[in-house]
């Protein structure tokens, strides 16, 4: 149904951010993804983390709104090696 991941690593990090998460096409727009960023930084304020670090491709509004909801502030775009444009995100805990 979903899959979530919170990372360190600095390959990872530099080119995706810290979190990723998926919902299968038939669960969307059930609040699963929202629950999931929300757990995934009660997560890394728990593990000291003071700032997380998330990217969407740009065409993905749904996305887009739910680390906005979560008070996230765009740094930049930049071109994916897929040739699609990825939209920056940090959120400060």
């Amino acid at each position: 149904m979903a899959t979530l991941c919170l990372t360190k690593q600095s390959f990872i990090l530099r080119n995706y951010g810290h979190s990723g998460y998926g919902v299968h096409p038939s669960e969307r727009k059930k609040g699963y993804a929202t629950q999931m960023l929300k757990m995934t930084l009660e997560y890394a304020r728990k593990i000291r983390l003071s700032k997380v670090m998330l990217a969407c491709y740009k065409d993905n509004e749904a996305s887009s709104k739910i680390i906005q909801k979560y008070n996230g502030i765009f740094e930049k775009e930049i071109l994916h090696s897929n040739r699609k444009i990825v939209q920056v995100y940090w959120i400060t805990l």
